[in-house]
């Protein structure tokens, strides 16, 4: 036993400097493989690399330029320019480098592909959008389809072809998703909009059939409901569509207020309808629908009335939009020298009140005065609560 111990530890101090001597070999190769193919690269491009990493992307064109009159065949290099022509706006450029890419002879179907991708996104960015959807057309199907799916979505919203939009996001494999469904039904709702405005009362109604039949809590689908109905002359059946927003979601409440006031006249129902907006005040604080009550009040049962609502909304939840309004209330009950100094002092709130009161974007943080269903500037969906930038400070 003591024997074989011995053999194998001689076996084991013979075997050592053997495996060091392979480790080392293999070392040497690889080593020698990196610098050669490091060597074999243009120093143009190297450099080229060093700009991109110290954010100089114009002194990094130059050097690939450079580069691909070295080795016009590189592949690449010329991926890397057209990208750099793109973000620096030089679309022209950026659409012959990728072009050349797609007609080059002896280019593998993988990257003929990444380069029509590219040459898509080229045309997107200069604006040429039926070009770009071409070529992202012919992607469908292939190893690009999901970004070409992507990019021909972002195109047909930004065209306004909703229709094109529900037909391509309904064959998505994740169109029943809470998402998906929820902007399916807007691009439903862009439709009825649109018919409703061209008082094409039929096609709207089906239009908004098929948002609520998408997503059944779509808000919009039930506003754009009421305003048919009261389109058509049936103020009692767009009321009972608002008022069904406070099941749906009742923060957006708010949103419908001038509409219900304008139903309940019509219908010959203020007292009922103040009483409703009162209700829903007190139920779901919100700055529009304290302004739109207000109003309506102090028109209807006058100053005292007006003044007792703002009194005690102000006193729920502080607001400089609510003390701009008891200020102006008081300022009509006031009729000797301090309602002078009360209208500056109304005037110096209202100048506040209207840099706070917007409806800010949730995903970019884009403000506007405007409340709108799809952002302006990141093109979101649903990302603007409809709560003005004052209210978020207001206790819930």
């Amino acid at each position: 036993m003591t024997d074989l111990r011995v053999e194998l530890e001689l076996w084991w101090l013979l075997a050592l400097p053997l495996f060091f001597a392979l480790g080392w070999m293999a070392a040497r190769v690889d080593i020698r493989h990196v610098v050669r193919e490091s060597r074999m690269l243009p120093r143009s491009y190297l450099r080229g690399l060093n700009f991109l990493v110290n954010e100089q992307p114009d002194r990094a064109i130059d050097a690939f330029l450079d580069a691909v009159q070295v080795e016009p065949e590189t592949v690449e290099l010329h991926y890397a320019l057209g990208s750099l022509f793109r973000r620096r706006g030089e679309t022209d450029r950026a659409i012959r480098i990728h072009q050349d890419l797609v007609e080059r002879e002896g280019l593998d179907e993988e990257q003929r592909l990444l380069a029509l991708t590219e040459l898509g996104q080229d045309f997107r960015r200069a604006g040429l959008l039926d070009r770009a959807e071409e070529v992202f057309v012919r992607l469908r199907g292939t190893s690009q389809d999901e970004v070409a799916t992507g990019a021909l979505l972002d195109i047909y919203q930004q065209e306004q072809a909703w229709d094109k939009a529900i037909e391509l996001a309904t064959a998505m494999p994740d169109r029943s998703s809470h998402l998906w469904s929820r902007r399916i039904a807007q691009f439903h709702c862009e439709c009825a909009a649109d018919d409703l405005c061209r008082s094409r009362f039929a096609e709207s109604a089906q239009r908004i059939d098929a948002a609520l039949a998408v997503n059944r809590n779509c808000v919009r689908a039930s506003i754009i409901q009421g305003d048919l109905f009261l389109a058509q002359g049936d103020a009692l059946a767009a009321i009972v569509c608002w008022t069904g927003i406070e099941k749906q979601s009742p923060e957006f409440l708010s949103l419908v207020a001038g509409r219900l006031r304008e139903a309940y006249v019509a219908a010959g129902r203020q007292a009922d309808g103040l009483r409703l907006l009162a209700g829903f005040l007190d139920r779901y604080p919100a700055l529009d629908l304290l302004d739109e009550l207000f109003r309506w009040q102090l028109e209807v049962q006058g100053a005292d009335a007006a003044y007792t609502l703002v009194r005690e909304a102000l006193r729920r939840n502080p607001s400089l939009l609510g003390l701009e309004k008891l200020l102006e209330v008081q300022m009509l009950r006031t009729t000797d020298q301090r309602r002078a100094d009360l209208d500056l002092v109304r005037n110096l709130i209202h100048t506040h009140t209207r840099k706070v009161a917007r409806y800010a974007c949730s995903q970019c943080g884009f403000k506007a005065r405007q409340y709108h269903w799809r952002c302006p500037a990141c093109g979101g969906w649903e990302t603007f609560p409809p709560r003005r930038t004052e209210e978020f400070d207001l206790p819930p």
